[in-house]
């Protein structure tokens, strides 16, 4: 169906890619691994007619390119599902679907048309929306779904998926997987991007690894393991991908932040988090996990009930008040919320504390450099320097620039939302380390996650949201996958089991 050979990308300085030659087969789902900045969105961008190759050629169903443009890959039966989300929220699913190809009738768009043609794809998709749905009101769960009806409106050949569950509940991926062989019975193949190990194991024929823009390795079907892709990725054996706490620290300190009552719009929460402990916060996307980070935040007002912190009431009007108090929120959309990407490192790691930083009204510029530099040694942060514009960093790096600039500001709580989203798995490891180092501080950690294997490998303890509510809590000799899945689900478990 397809075939790259030999391609090479060369910028100023700097080989993107050097030889890459991969292929795909009629109907076959390709995984494609590797750690940020490994080569793998650039060789996607050569292949979607973004990028021209320094060299190279592109064989599409037989016939030879030595570059594409977007259109010539679009008609090539090409399609892609972005981890970045490109939508417009001011317009509807369908509007979404179709854009920049309209059906038309004497210049007018058919809009009944495009909602006919979308509606079976959302069902395909197991949607709970429709294609009349204002984007603007859909969660980051169904606007992934809206881009993989994108993909599907297209008739494509060959879909290349870069990391679509990030943000998909359990039963949404498991959705997509169903998705996936629909797809490959039908011959449509599929180059599936994800940083999620467990899911190439499900879904892929063949694994292929990428460093350093070179091929460094492929497994066949029965060969796809945890093991035996991490060493294909960072060249070496990972003993241990997550950090549990140590014997000796099993039991972690008093109440820091207790949760009692607490209303965000139309629900109540009790919730304790302990000094020192890694407390994970589990449930189906939807559930209120991230609403209630943003009212501990202060980001989301109070509604009734009482927050208490170090055993005194708090009042948090706003995220000023958290943070004076030394409680911080690494959000789910860093990019968004966590980071102006046009500013660079060190701006993005001072710019929350800035007060500190200046004397009579006027910033220091040294030791903000100072700072600056400490911090992105500290976390291992892979950049240039201080000036280097956050917007060029891999997703890893920009997750710790997050961290950093919290952690220059003495934490006494941190609040992780999906802390390793669409990071590869040699940061992830470095990420789950930092928070550990936090926990053994006596830093409280509530980490937010939709990934069920970090969840239950990092957590001291686990608490289960339903529909806005504590389902229950989970110490360490209960944590398993069908406890997390029935509380998840509003089901009870036996007393003995819930604590």
């Amino acid at each position: 169906m397809l075939e790259l050979a030999g391609i090479t990308k060369v910028y100023p300085g700097v080989t993107a890619l050097d030889n890459v030659s991969l292929r795909v087969g009629f109907g076959e789902v390709l995984g494609l691994i590797g750690e940020n900045g490994a080569g793998k969105s650039t060789l996607m961008k050569v292949l979607g007619g973004v990028v021209a190759p320094t060299a190279g050629t592109i064989r599409i169903g037989g016939q030879d390119h030595a570059m594409l443009s977007v259109t010539q890959s679009m008609r090539a039966g090409i399609a892609f599902v972005h981890q970045e989300l490109a939508l417009f929220e001011n317009l509807d699913v369908a509007s979404n679907v179709f854009m920049g190809r309209e059906p038309r009738r004497f210049g007018l768009i058919r809009n009944k048309h495009m909602h006919d043609r979308v509606a079976p794809l959302l069902v395909r998709l197991g949607a709970d929306f429709g294609p009349g749905a204002a984007v603007a009101g859909l969660s980051i769960a169904q606007r992934q779904l809206v881009e993989i009806a994108k993909a599907l409106s297209i008739d494509a050949r060959v879909i290349i998926m870069d990391e679509p569950t990030s943000s998909l509940t359990l039963r949404e991926t498991a959705r997509l997987m169903t998705t996936i062989g629909e797809l490959r019975r039908d011959g449509v193949s599929t180059i599936y991007i994800s940083h999620r190990l467990g899911e190439m194991k499900t879904c892929a024929d063949r694994v292929v690894c990428l460093r350093d823009g070179r091929v460094v390795g492929e497994l066949a079907r029965d060969e796809i393991g945890h093991a035996a892709m991490i060493r294909l990725m960072i060249g070496r054996d990972l003993k241990a991908l997550y950090i549990p706490p140590d014997a000796a620290s099993a039991t972690c300190g008093c109440e820091l932040l207790g949760v009692t009552g607490t209303a965000f719009p139309g629900r109540q929460v009790t919730l304790t988090v302990r000094k020192g402990e890694i407390l994970g916060l589990a449930g189906l996307v939807g559930a209120g996990r991230t609403s209630l980070a943003r009212t501990i935040f202060g980001i989301d007002p109070v509604m009734g009930g009482e927050i208490r912190f170090a055993g005194q009431p708090l009042a948090i009007a706003s995220p000023r008040d958290a943070i004076r108090h030394g409680i911080y929120l690494v959000p789910e959309d860093r990019k968004r919320s966590g980071l102006i990407l046009e500013m660079p490192v060190v701006e993005n790691i001072t710019l929350a504390n800035l007060a500190a930083f200046a004397r009579i009204g006027l910033v220091s510029r040294d030791r903000e450099a100072s700072v600056s530099s400490t911090q992105r040694k500290r976390l291992s942060i892979r950049a240039q320097g201080n000036q280097t514009p956050v917007i060029t960093l891999s997703g890893g790096n920009q997750q710790k620039i997050v961290l950093a600039k919290w952690l220059s500001m003495q934490p006494k709580m941190v609040i992780f939302d999906e802390p390793t989203r669409g990071v590869d798995v040699g940061a992830k490891n470095e990420i789950y380390k930092i928070m550990r180092e936090l926990a053994d501080r006596g830093v409280a950690i509530l980490m937010i996650s939709s990934d069920m294997e970090e969840v239950i490998g990092v957590s001291d303890r686990i608490a289960v949201m339903h529909e806005g509510t504590i389902g229950g809590v989970l110490d360490r000799s209960q944590f398993s996958e069908s406890n997390v899945l029935r509380l998840a689900i509003g089901q009870e478990l036996e007393a003995a089991e819930v604590h």
